[in-house]
């Protein structure tokens, strides 16, 4: 599974300004995404937002595993001076 796949995908079907997929293997994968929808949203609906859109290619298992990290734009930018980006 190639990361921009994933990344197209996400930014297709959800409203987010960035998205960043990371892989070792092409098939365990770690999800940055940022958008201002997170911004009311719980913990979990965070992540089902995220995963939603990628459940087929979880189900036909060319997503192995999945690790979600979701910001709002402010998040993203103070996290991005914490991890030096």
């Amino acid at each position: 599974m190639d990361t921009k796949e994933i990344e197209n995908k996400l930014l297709q079907e959800l409203n987010l300004d960035e998205v960043f997929a990371l892989t070792d293997d092409g098939s365990h994968f770690q999800v940055i995404a940022v958008g201002e929808m997170f911004a009311e949203l719980s913990r979990v609906k965070k992540q089902q937002a995220v995963y939603r859109p990628l459940s087929e290619y979880i189900a036909d298992n060319r997503i192995h595993a999945l690790s979600i990290k979701t910001y709002t734009p402010t998040e993203w930018q103070r996290e991005r001076k914490l991890i030096g980006l």
